[in-house]
Formats: C-alpha cells, structure tokens, sequence
C-alpha cells in the first residue's frame, strides 16, 4: 500500500506556505473561507491560458483543446461528486449559481407555493429563495437552529412541510459552527411531500467527499476555491430536472444537460485548475481509480484535521473569557470552530494573532442569521479551520496568541 503524504511534502506543495511575518512564517486558518493553492494549480490554470487559450466548439487545435479540457473537468468532478459527467456544470461561485437555479424553480412555481430555508445557513443558500419569495409570491418557512446544540431542529421539519412545499435549501455543514447536518434523513422527508432539495455543499465539501445519491440531492452546489482550486462553482444537478427546467438561456446556446445551466463564455481557466485540485488531492493518497483516491484521501485528511481540533476546542476552552460555539470533537462536525473573547471585538484580535502571522476570519461569514441568533451581530466571531496544511505547532501558535489577547484585556 503506498503511504499517504506526509504533512511536510503537503506543506511543500503550497509556495503561499513560504510567506513570512516578522519572524514567523503565516499560518493560514482561514481556509473555511478559502483555502490555499498547491503550485500544480496554478501551474494548470498557466499551461492552460498560454497554450490553450480559446473558445468553445470551434473547428481548430485550441477550440478543441478547450472542449476536450472542459470534458475532462466534468469527469473529474463527476468523481468527487459521485454523479454522471452529463450532470455537472460550472459557474462563478456557488451564490451565483443559486440564483440562476432558483429563477429557473420559480417559473414553475405559483404564489403560496412554498420554500423552506434553514437557519443555519449561509446566505448563499437563503438569499435567492427570499428573492424568488418577494418576485412571485413565494412562501419562505424556517427550519430552526438550537444555539445551545448548533444542530438544526430536524425534528421540526414534518410540521413544516405541506402539500404546497416545492423544494428545501439545507446545507451539509455549516461554515459557522462547523455542524455536519443529516441531509440525507431531511431529504427522505421533504421527497415523501413531493418536494425537491437544493444542497449547499461549500462546507462540506472540503471536509467529507460528496456523494450527491447518498445524500439525497436534487441539486448539490460547490466552490472549488474551499479544496485548494480557484475561484470557481461547481453545480451537480439531477439530468432529467435539467432537461426539463426553463433555465433562462440564450437561443442558440445548448439546450442540453449540463451547458445549459451555463451562461456565456466559462471561466475556462478556473475550470481546468479546479479540476486538477481534485486531481491533487486524490494523489496525497496515491495511485488508483479517481473516485476511491478521493476517498482515502479524505478519510486521512478529515482523521488528521480533527486530531489538530480537538487540541484546538480544548486549548480555546482553557483560556479565561472564550466561549465556543457548535459540537465537541466527539460529534459530526468539521474541523472549523467559531468563539468570542469577551471584551474584545471579532476584527480586533483577527488583527492582532495576524501581526504574529496567525491568519483567522472575523465577522459572521455570511452565515448572518446564526451569528444574530448567537447574540454575536455585533463585534462578531472569530473562527479558526484546520486544513490538510495545518501543523500542531501551528496550533499552538494560535492558542498562545489568543492566550495572550485575553491577558491583554
């Protein structure tokens, strides 16, 4: 069997790891929010634009390179999806792509036709239903989120589905809390009422390998940028609900699935680096069939990670005036935690651990409703991610420096 990569030949990967501060090298825990880009991308997305460089089903070399590239990436993607390649598109970004599914939805829907919408979302997956809801008359109901838990009241979703239900947006994670929901038993309920599902997996899918049929997806959107790729969205959607949909396209676009979720000319670059991320992160695991590379790869990644958060939920537990929010390591969860220091605003002691080259994210991370509902509207949260990059000795760093913004107060 070959070894899995060690974390220095990972590290030795990423040239944004050579970045130094004063006297310390950066340590990036911001990847809930973006993760960074081992060489072989960026080397993809060059090669790509140098020599590559065209548009789409035109009759000479790069032209089809270009076609026979954007093929490739539906394969792969495909792989880390678990889907048909024939089921796969691409966008800007995962928000974007959640528009342009919701307006398509709603040409089908009539008022008092009903959306449920979680509260531990990100607003990426709340914002287009609400859209929708003000544009043609939608109903929007809430699927609540126990604060004290950081788990969504699952519970309450029978009594909020109906016969006027016609689709539930849930995420698998949270970039918040760091909650690993069960869309699959949430899914089952909301088919049984004849509604579909729309999946936010941008959280999830840097952390648990997607498997869009386990899950019971109709939809499933990503961004590549949160698994070492660049910024680019990726979008599974069931074929036959592509075909049948009136996704506002032009004329003489393809009518078929997938492209014709696809408006205008693609970020063909993105797409090519995106796909080759993949390609990396299967490879930590050695060779073999793409689909089973990416789950070891995962599995490996996800036991070391959360080895460095259980060190991390411990040391930000011992230190006066923190409070923690979302599940203990023993749970479900990510590897991404969210706190407060009492007294000390979010933004300010972001700022402080990165003089000290300590990279965190500060604010509500657009998961606004969780961070209103956790009393942190406000000064804010930071949060701290773990990545296949991280170090134990990076995390020690984090936890002096914010041990020493506490006795700072």
């Amino acid at each position: 069997m070959t070894a899995f990569a060690s974390v220095e030949s990972i590290r030795a990967a990423f040239p944004a790891l050579r970045r130094i501060v004063g006297a310390h090298p950066v340590a990036y825990f911001d990847g809930p929010g973006g993760t960074q880009v081992p060489a072989v991308v960026a080397d993809a997305v060059t090669d790509y634009l140098l020599h590559h460089n065209a548009n789409t089903h035109w009759a000479y070399p790069t032209s089809a390179e270009t076609d026979a590239a954007l093929l490739d990436a539906r394969d792969v993607f495909a792989s880390f999806m678990g889907s048909a390649a024939d089921e796969i598109s691409f966008g800007n970004n995962m928000t974007t792509i959640t528009f342009h599914v919701a307006r398509a939805l709603a040409r089908d829907w009539k008022p008092g036709d009903e959306v449920i919408v979680t509260e531990i979302d990100h607003h990426g997956n709340i914002a287009p239903w609400q859209a929708i809801a003000r544009d043609h008359g939608i109903i929007l109901k809430w699927l609540p989120l126990d604060t004290a838990t950081g788990l969504l009241r699952l519970d309450e979703l029978p009594r909020l589905l109906g016969p006027k239900t016609r689709l539930l947006a849930i995420n698998a994670a949270s970039n918040i809390l760091g909650t690993i929901s069960d869309v699959a038993s949430a899914a089952q309920q909301a088919h049984a009422a004849g509604a579909l599902v729309f999946v936010d997996g941008v959280h999830f899918a840097p952390h648990q390998l997607p498997d869009v049929h386990r899950l019971g997806a109709d939809f499933l959107a990503v961004s590549a940028y949160k698994f070492h790729g660049p910024h680019v969205g990726v979008l599974w959607a069931r074929r036959d609900l592509t075909e049948q949909l009136d996704v506002p396209r032009l004329e003489p676009a393809p009518e078929t699935s997938p492209e014709r979720w696809e408006t205008g000319t693609q970020n063909h670059e993105g797409i090519v680096g995106a796909a080759a991320a993949v390609r990396w992160l299967a490879g930590l695991a050695g060779p073999g069939e793409l689909r089973s590379q990416l789950a070891a790869a995962y599995a490996e990644i996800h036991r070391r990670e959360m080895v460095l958060f259980a060190r991390l939920w411990d040391g930000l537990g011992a230190i006066p005036g923190v409070t923690r929010y979302g599940l203990p390591p023993d749970r479900d969860r990510t590897a991404t935690v969210s706190f407060t220091l009492s007294g000390v605003p979010s933004e300010q002691v972001a700022r402080t651990l990165a003089r000290s080259g300590c990279f965190v994210s500060h604010g509500d991370f657009y998961a606004a409703t969780v961070a209103r509902l956790l009393g942190c509207e406000r000064d804010g949260l930071v949060r701290i991610g773990a990545a296949c990059y991280t170090t134990a000795g990076e995390i020690e760093r984090v936890l002096q420096g914010i041990e020493d913004v506490a006795a700072q107060r």
